[in-house]
């Protein structure tokens, strides 16, 4: 006879949590460093808009392929080792970035880092699903998503707290790869918490079967109707925040560090709404009637900066709701869609989708501003991208309608109808 060992406390499960979202935290502080720095580029280094757009673009770019890549690694592997390997890409990444100022080599940095990054969410989406499943799944997304977006709030307020180091444009850089090794610092304590639990419980094996290709193309209606959902909805977020910060100067006059803290709102409403609604998803369901209300609130803050007065705190704060709402059910609910050993593979690909908006509407948007001639001295120039972002968030709308109308009949997976036990 042998003893089986016990399952791993709660307190196991909530370092786990802590410890993947410090690695999350500095992943996006690196991510949304650009932003607020895109005038300083365009000043000193005679960045155009194309060019800013092709920093953020080609983050995106290998993760159309990488980023599926990185799912089944971690179908692989699991989660520990994957993790740990794709935040010291993340961190060689943000090195290469702030070495010269010569566009290739910063946009080389840029798709490194990109190499490592989204593969490293993916790994924490998939840990987070593995330890939490059944047990407040969506606050543990939720307050994982607030302990990141730390990071987004940090560097697009950088202009603020860091004020001088916005002289030149390599010292906000330089900060951006101290957050970077937090970021390498968050995943090796996570790599030796788990060893820790691996040696004293029952983890179960999870997510590191083999993989079998075919069951990519068998993922159910709801899955992909998630995954439209989620390439245009943050295809209408985050090419919009790469711009954000120049349009609210050139466009609306406010400076750059009003301008920092206008964007970052986006950040502000999600890390203390993320968490509580996914609380209450936790605990009524009715997933995708709130991804479907959400979805509404985008559609038209765009068109109401472009062409009307109203104060800017109302469109970004509408945004801000949509921003808590949606990744709070979005990503968990892709665990009572997808078998748990195809978790990792399901994000994967779930992902390169959403980087293939990332990538395109990045590089459209920015082409966009170039061709309207958008600029302090031509503000309208900017509202072609404005009606780009507008167009994605009615796109989002109908997909969301269309996952309600599934979950609701007979073929409906339980997004409705599960709540945490």
């Amino acid at each position: 006879m042998t003893n089986a060992r016990p399952a791993p406390t709660r307190a196991y499960a909530w370092l786990v949590l802590c410890f993947v979202s410090l690695a999350m935290f500095g992943n996006y502080y690196v991510y949304d460093c650009i932003s607020p720095l895109a005038d300083v580029l365009k000043a000193q280094l005679g960045f155009t808009d194309a060019n800013i757009g092709l920093l953020q673009a080609i983050y995106s770019m290998p993760n159309i392929v990488m980023v599926l890549i990185g799912g089944i690694i971690i179908d692989r592997i699991g989660t520990k080792k994957s993790t740990g390997l794709f935040a010291a890409v993340c961190l060689v990444g943000a090195l290469i970035t702030a070495s010269t100022g010569q566009l290739a080599v910063m946009a080389t940095g840029r798709l490194v880092f990109g190499l490592g990054a989204e593969s490293l969410i993916v790994a924490v989406t998939t840990t987070i699903a593995r330890w939490f499943k059944g047990k407040e799944l969506g606050f543990a997304f939720g307050l994982n998503l607030t302990l990141a977006r730390f990071g987004s709030l940090a560097a697009l307020n950088s202009p603020t707290w860091a004020a001088p180091a916005f002289a030149t444009w390599q010292r906000p850089l330089v900060i951006a790869i101290a957050f970077a090794i937090a970021s390498f610092i968050g995943a090796a304590l996570y790599w030796l918490i788990e060893a820790r639990a691996e040696a004293r419980f029952d983890l179960g094996r999870g997510e590191t079967d083999k993989v079998v290709w075919k069951d990519i193309v068998r993922f159910g209606r709801s899955y992909w109707l998630v995954v439209g959902l989620c390439v245009t909805f943050y295809s209408a977020m985050f090419p919009f925040q790469t711009f954000a910060v120049k349009f609210f100067m050139e466009a609306h006059g406010t400076s750059r560090e009003m301008g920092g803290f206008l964007s970052s709102m986006l950040t502000l409403f999600a890390m203390i709404g993320t968490p509580l609604f996914g609380l209450l998803v936790d605990r009524v369901g009715r997933r995708s009637l709130f991804m479907m209300f959400g979805s509404a609130l985008i559609v038209p803050v765009y068109l109401m900066m472009a062409y009307t007065h109203v104060s800017l705190y109302v469109p970004m704060a509408m945004m801000g709701i949509a921003f808590s709402l949606i990744p709070a059910v979005m990503w968990p609910s892709v665990t009572y869609v997808v078998d748990q050993k195809r978790l990792g593979t399901a994000y994967g690909l779930m992902t390169m989708i959403q980087n293939i908006g990332l990538a395109g509407f990045n590089l459209l948007v920015g082409w966009a501003n170039d061709y309207s001639a958008a600029s302090a001295d031509n503000p309208g120039g900017y509202a072609l991208g404005m009606w780009i972002f507008s167009t994605l968030g009615f796109l989002g709308l109908l997909f969301a309608m269309l996952l309600r109308q599934r979950e609701v009949g007979p073929h409906g997976q339980g997004l409705e109808t599960i709540r945490a036990k």
